[in-house]
């Protein structure tokens, strides 16, 4: 169940900025025409993506921390939640950010200036 909620996640997180490459297209144009360099844009487009799941993760933690707290409230049920297995959900959300933010990124370095502008 955890790896197919990754997957479609990713999945997510890919059609998003496959959406904001080609809302984008003439700001790359112009970026490039000025000289911007490949590897910037591919840059730019990754460090987005990864910013996008990273918050996901935190909003993740955030409704974990909360539920957790009402359950202690509540209930006679004490969970707790391991700060070691927080690092690991977050370092996975970073791959998973990286892993499906490389297409988009790509794709929007690999736009021709000349073609974007028109």
């Amino acid at each position: 169940v955890a790896a197919i909620s990754l997957l479609v996640g990713g999945i997510g997180i890919m059609n998003i900025m496959l959406v904001s490459v080609s809302e984008r297209t003439r700001e790359i144009g112009i970026r490039k025409s000025v000289g911007a360099t490949n590897q910037q844009i591919l840059g730019q487009f990754l460090v987005e993506a990864i910013i996008l799941t990273l918050l996901g993760g935190l909003i993740g933690i955030a409704v974990s921390a909360i539920s957790t707290f009402v359950l202690r409230l509540y209930t006679d049920i004490h969970p707790y939640i391991e700060p070691k297995v927080v690092g690991i959900a977050m370092a996975v959300t970073l791959a998973v950010g990286i892993i499906f933010g490389i297409v988009p990124a790509a794709k929007a370095a690999r736009k021709d200036p000349i073609e974007s502008l028109r």
